[in-house]
């Protein structure tokens, strides 16, 4: 499957950029960079709460700036740190992490300060070697206890390592001074307000978890390494994240969190090798939609950057999982030497009954992903999926697309494990439970340019006023990530005697970014989804909450508007003998 993405969809009306600034330690400045709108079309950014990137000073005897933003606030930013100091002061430019995109504000500040020291893990020192023409000061850091730097007046930096597959130079600065720890990618959350503080724990639980799952749940192995890090640290006050509100009042609820959702992926007992390699950060945006497909479906994902995994840890990763996917950009006509290597080693050790799937980005041609295909192909292997072949830069429709294939691949392991499993007759407590009925109902949502639909039966009015009702769906479910507060959506209710046909076009299985309205008579409600003609009733709504529930989500949604269109029908009810099954 080639998708093209030329251009993204067209933004919605822009709140102009701006720079926050607070004192938020002894001799320590937060500039928080921020953004009401979307930035990338990039999953993490899928719940559209604007960002923040944040972006550090410490001034002691010597001036340390610790992560500066990407390319879409350079200018912005740049501006306001020059209104603080000269940047001839600056002694030290501290990088988390290196990216193409912060890169060009690096670029642009380099120009200005050429000399000034560049202080970071060892991987980002090739990749900055690799990206600048010119010789570069650099500072490596590995971690070491007595690897500091001193900036005076009591701020004597530590750093530790905590490379992931997406970010293997992962780097955290730690201050013992103010108790301050400068955590990059960790512990963050892409919302964008007035707070410069999280403000409890709960307000700010959804954003913090969906963030998780998509960044941080596919590299759960590391994440818990570095958790175990944290150990080694003296007190740490702050969490000072390179997105969203900096961890204050929450810190050691936040941190239980990324050590249960650790645990929770690498204790499911089905997993999926994903490997890959990044020219531009394409191919590995895709490799995040995909692996968001699977972990929502309860299997977990131990992603590996083939660019700096040994080829031990790649057959190691094989030798484990249930099934493997191997994404690879198209460079010269040709893949990455790292991906033809690591493809090497998944012929020599992955059995044929794993299921196998190919994905990758180009700009002009495709050859890495046609090489990958026919190789894995004439090797016996099965696909998953159709090899997603993706031109440019991956918008919403795309990344959609993408998290669909891999719930289709996850679910085909779990299948497969079921199809091998003795049939057990449904007990008294589960034929018990089966005795609950429901409403037949179609549930339609569409946001931007991503539309979908489920059949659902689990439905009960929970409040009178507001009106309101509760709807579950499953995680793994397409229609899931539609479906955040603030969200709107539509429930169509069926009428008896005539919801077989719809109940039936809904209840097939569809492929990824299958059209699931096609054929369906449709109108769009004053909401934006779509409603059902054959539906006896209809109620546009809107998600006021969800609730995670084992391996449903329970969704609490009001009734903005409805609508009755066939006044004498009835309900068509859903009868079942098991609660085991839908």
């Amino acid at each position: 499957m080639t998708l093209t993405s030329d251009s993204p969809a067209p933004a919605a009306l822009q709140k102009p950029r701006d720079v926050q600034l607070l004192a938020i330690a002894p001799d320590t400045l937060v500039l928080r960079s921020r953004s009401w709108n979307r930035l990338r079309f990039e999953i993490e950014y899928g719940l559209e709460r604007g960002t923040t990137a944040n972006s550090y000073l410490i001034r002691g005897d010597r001036l340390a700036l610790i992560d500066p933003p990407g390319s879409s606030f350079t200018e912005s930013f740049l501006n306001t740190l020059q209104q603080q100091t000269d940047l001839s002061q600056l002694d030290y430019i501290i990088l988390g992490h290196v990216n193409a995109n912060r890169l060009e504000t690096l670029k642009v500040l380099l120009g200005q300060v050429p000399q000034v020291p560049l202080v970071c893990s060892n991987p980002a020192a090739i990749a900055l070697r690799a990206a600048f023409e010119q010789p570069l000061n650099i500072q490596v850091m590995r971690g070491a206890p007595d690897e500091q730097l001193n900036l005076g007046q009591g701020h004597q930096l530590r750093f530790v390592p905590v490379p992931t597959p997406r970010w293997p130079d992962g780097l955290w600065t730690y201050d013992p001074y103010s108790q301050v720890l400068y955590t990059d990618k960790f512990f963050g959350a892409h919302v964008c307000d007035e707070l410069v503080y999280d403000l409890g724990w709960e307000a700010l639980l959804e954003d913090r978890r969906y963030y998780f799952d998509c960044l941080m749940a596919p590299s759960a192995r590391q994440v818990a390494t570095a958790l175990e890090k944290l150990a080694d640290l003296p007190k740490v006050y702050l969490y000072a994240t390179g997105h969203g509100p900096l961890v204050l009042h929450g810190l050691s609820e936040l941190t239980q969190l990324y050590r249960q959702r650790s645990q929770q992926q690498q204790a499911q007992t089905l997993s999926v090798a994903l490997i890959y390699a990044s020219a531009y950060g394409n191919t590995a945006t895709i490799s995040q939609a995909i692996a968001r497909g699977i972990t929502k479906a309860g299997v977990s994902v131990e992603s590996i950057n083939a660019e700096s995994a040994e080829t031990e840890e790649i057959r190691a990763a094989v030798e484990r999982a249930a099934g493997f996917l191997i994404g690879s950009p198209t460079l010269g006509g040709h893949a990455p030497t790292q991906i033809q290597t690591a493809l090497g080693t998944i012929l020599s050790t992955a059995t044929k009954t794993q299921l196998a799937g190919v994905f990758g980005s180009f700009g002009w041609s495709g050859e890495a992903i046609d090489l990958l295909e026919s190789k894995l192909k004439d090797a016996g292997y099965s696909f998953g999926f159709e090899p997603i072949r993706v031109k440019f830069k991956p918008t919403d429709v795309t990344l959609k697309y993408c998290e669909e294939a891999g719930t289709d691949f996850a679910q085909a392991l779990k299948k497969a494990r079921r199809s091998k499993a003795p049939r057990m007759p449904a007990s008294a407590v589960e034929q018990a439970i089966g005795r609950l009925v429901g409403s037949f109902c179609i549930v339609t949502a569409k946001h931007g340019e991503v539309a979908s639909a489920m059949l659902a039966s689990w439905v009960a009015q929970a409040t009178f006023t507001p009106p309101g009702f509760t709807v579950a769906v499953a995680k793994e479910r397409a229609i899931e990530a539609l479906m955040y507060p603030g969200n709107p959506f539509v429930l169509n209710i069926l009428a008896e005697g005539q919801h077989l046909g719809p109940m039936k076009h809904f209840l097939k299985p569809f492929g990824p970014g299958e059209d699931r309205f096609a054929g369906v008579e449709t109108e769009i409600a004053e909401n934006g989804c779509p409603w059902l003609k054959d539906a006896i009733a209809y109620l546009e709504c809107e998600v006021s909450s969800r609730m995670e529930c084992g391996d449903h989500w329970v969704v609490y949604a009001t009734v903005t508007s409805g609508e009755v269109l066939q006044q004498n029908a009835k309900t068509a009810v859903h009868h079942r003998k098991s609660g085991t099954h839908y």
